[in-house]
């Protein structure tokens, strides 16, 4: 199959026909380069604030208010390009209120119809304060027509045991939207993805958003790359990296993936990591401290 993975910007959107034209346009060209699975990035969603104003869109609590009550419509439109073009799209993550409190909530479609909510686990010290964002509901792994794939949404990639879980779960696809402002947050997402598809011996698919958005303050600055990696062993690239693209061009990334690939790794890769895991836990425990000074 081919991943096809987003580093999207952030644009301001006169109405709903033009975020639906947008949304068709990428979607339309990832289909039409073979892709059968689409990842779009975190806090994408937060160009839907737009429809509310200047004055809505530039209030973060207001902002967040406004997208979440927008995304149930743009999630039926996410549902029926998913439909048209036959692919499994990942929809760009925003602030959902289920309750008092909101979650930062990405949505999953198949072809046929089906939807899953995805959310984040471990908020980030902005999304803590001023967003209040609280982390929504457990982790889940999806047994889809392509694999089984789970999503650590941004910072929930830089936690090896979130992504453990998934892969125990039986992930042999992590797809990670994220978005940082600046190159530092963008490094460590990266690094954090890279480390999931090593240790897990699994595919991890990163996708940032791009771009300034000076007019909100949840996404104002937005640098990245979007990247697909896997585990440097047999069968895989020596780098781990199946693909990347330039920093901060906005566009598609798309690799080949060949998820026999991932579990030939598991079995009878160069390394093990994936079945080694559970040993650390007693070694850990055995750690001395030496004074040398």
């Amino acid at each position: 199959m081919k991943l096809a993975a987003a580093c999207y910007p952030i644009d301001w959107m006169e109405g709903f026909d033009c975020y639906a034209d947008k949304l068709a346009a990428w979607v339309g060209e990832a289909a039409g380069q073979g892709a059968d699975l689409l990842v779009f990035p975190e806090y994408g969603a937060m160009e839907l604030a737009a429809f509310a104003g200047r004055e809505v869109a530039g209030d973060t609590q207001a902002s967040m208010r406004a997208v979440s009550d927008a995304l149930p419509r743009a999630w039926d439109l996410h549902a029926e390009l998913a439909a048209r073009h036959g692919v499994h799209i990942l929809a760009a993550s925003g602030p959902f209120f289920a309750g008092e409190h909101a979650v930062n909530r990405a949505m999953f479609f198949t072809p046929d119809g089906r939807r899953q909510p995805h959310d984040k686990q471990i908020m980030t010290r902005w999304e803590r304060d001023p967003m209040d964002v609280r982390p929504g509901d457990p982790l889940v792994v999806m047994d889809t027509a392509l694999g089984r794939i789970g999503v650590l949404i941004c910072y929930d990639a830089e936690f090896p045991l979130l992504g453990r879980a998934l892969v125990e779960a039986g992930a042999e696809i992590i797809l990670v939207p994220s978005a940082t402002e600046a190159l530092e947050g963008f490094s460590r997402v990266r690094v954090g993805a890279m480390a999931r598809a090593l240790e897990g011996q699994c595919v991890v698919a990163h996708a940032p958003t791009q771009g300034a958005a000076p007019w909100n303050p949840v996404v104002d600055e937005n640098a990245g790359a979007a990247s697909i990696y896997g585990p440097p062993d047999r069968g895989f690239p020596a780098t781990g990296i199946l693909a990347e693209g330039a920093m901060n061009a906005p566009g598609w990334t798309i690799a080949e993936v060949d998820l026999a690939l991932v579990r030939a790794a598991r079995a009878d890769g160069n390394v093990l990591t994936m079945a080694h895991w559970r040993e650390q836990a007693a070694r850990a425990e055995s750690v001395q401290t030496v004074v040398l000074a």
